[in-house]
């Protein structure tokens, strides 16, 4: 019988390898767990509260968030009828369930600011490739009821932070300001007037584009169609005074951080709710998909969706591409356990089994061999886990109440009793640390 093979565009995330030496072709467990505890340890000391919703939302959400004239909404959404003829959809970014969240439980009415921190798996139908699946992962920000340029910069700075105490490098990060509706409008006039005589010559996608959601030519792979977009009016010479101003604070804030920046007028991001600034931290070691967070500004997102006029901003950092990065930087390696525990013969078995669930108890990793195996297959197993020792019981020890243990790195191997070994667990890790020190 033919083999279920998981869907294109999705990926297993799997354990670390069980043995010293292995190595896998996909991140592994460890690796997103590493930039998980780092962005919860980091976004909770800055006052950041967990919110998860729904992986499936009312289509109209997505509709009215992001924006019909979107590629998200228009091409790529995962949408479906439910058993109650409801139009659902599994959710493509997270920004606009948080938003509905908070107007649905009306957060709004605890007053001051809303800062929220989400995780969780999106979905968009898109072509697979490195980097980029149709069920990916983001951690996220959202700060929500402040007007502030400070809040701007507070998101920003605790995305480069996250991304500093992973240890990535080659970053860089693009700042914009897509300023006011008002601004977008004037702007979005002159680039329509702008590229309209080029119609002929842009891709597809951009003639499309011309007439539903002109600033997203701007963001074009296609290379004809950038060449062309090199000479079009840049956002920045159309901001209002009040844009204008909120930016210049926004780069005065960043420089006195110390955070480095480039301005890039072409980067608009993809989604109609964004406002003010949009930015972008992308990597040159992950080719096309060098995006690893992306976020901005989205100042009439909580009134469209139904609540009090709400200023907001916040980003979204990619996991799958992130742990593309840290993979290439430290290899996945094998989980080691402190120890390894091998038995053979029935009352060995069993009391192997009792000293294993005693010992974890007591805070020690143990790796219960559960083969059945020859002792020295046993032995060669435990050489490969990475353990620092491994514990011995068979029947004579069973009886007698003891277990040998033997130090893998120098095979000095002495009896201890078990009372002993469970009394003293902190001077047993103590033994273990040194050892593999």
């Amino acid at each position: 019988m033919e083999s279920i093979q998981s869907l294109p565009g999705t990926e297993d995330i799997l354990p670390k390898p069980q043995f010293v030496g292995q190595d896998l072709k996909v991140a592994d467990i460890h690796t997103w767990q590493r930039v998980e505890a780092a962005a919860r340890e980091i976004l909770g000391r800055a006052a950041y509260r967990e919110i998860r919703t729904p992986t499936f939302e009312a289509t109209a959400l997505f509709e009215r968030g992001i924006g019909e004239a979107t590629d998200v909404v228009g091409k790529e959404m995962y949408s479906f009828r439910d058993k109650g003829d409801r139009s659902c959809t599994l959710r493509p970014e997270g920004t606009a369930g948080v938003v509905r969240a908070y107007v649905q439980h009306s957060l709004y009415a605890q007053g001051g600011v809303q800062r929220l921190w989400y995780t969780g798996p999106m979905f968009r139908y898109e072509r697979p490739q490195k980097g980029r699946q149709r069920q990916f992962h983001q951690v996220g920000v959202e700060v929500l009821g402040s007007a502030d340029p400070r809040a701007d910069v507070e998101v920003i700075a605790l995305a480069t932070d996250i991304l500093q105490a992973l240890g990535l490098k080659n970053l860089t990060f693009y700042l914009n300001s897509v300023g006011d509706r008002s601004d977008r409008s004037r702007y979005r006039e002159a680039l329509v007037n702008y590229l309209t005589p080029y119609a002929a010559d842009l891709d597809a996608d951009s003639r499309d584009r011309l007439t539903r959601n002109p600033l997203r030519i701007l963001d074009s792979k296609d290379e004809k169609t950038q060449t062309i977009t090199e000479a079009a009016p840049s956002i920045l010479d159309y901001l209002g005074p009040d844009s204008q101003r909120h930016f210049d604070q926004v780069l005065t804030q960043l420089n006195a951080l110390g955070i480095a920046y480039e301005l890039n007028p072409r980067l608009v991001r993809g989604l109609d709710y964004y406002t003010h600034t949009a930015f972008e931290i992308q990597s040159s070691d992950l080719g096309s998909q060098a995006t690893v967070c992306g976020g901005g500004r989205y100042d009439g997102l909580v009134e469209e969706l139904g609540g009090p006029a709400t200023p907001a901003v916040g980003w979204a950092i990619g996991l799958e591409r992130l742990t593309l990065l840290l993979e290439a930087l430290e290899p996945g390696q094998a989980t080691a356990p402190d120890i390894y525990l091998v038995s053979r013969g029935e009352q060995a078995e069993a009391s192997a089994l009792l000293l294993t669930q005693k010992l974890r108890h007591q805070g020690i990793a143990v790796e219960l061999d559960l083969s059945r195996a020859a002792f020295g297959k046993q032995f060669k197993r435990a050489d490969r886990s990475g353990a620092a020792a491994c514990l011995i019981v068979g029947d004579d020890e069973a009886v007698q109440g003891t277990v040998q243990i033997k130090w893998l790195a120098s095979g000095e191997q002495t009896s201890l009793s078990q009372a002993a070994l469970l009394s003293d667990t902190d001077g047993f890790l103590q033994q273990v640390q040194r050892a593999r020190a």
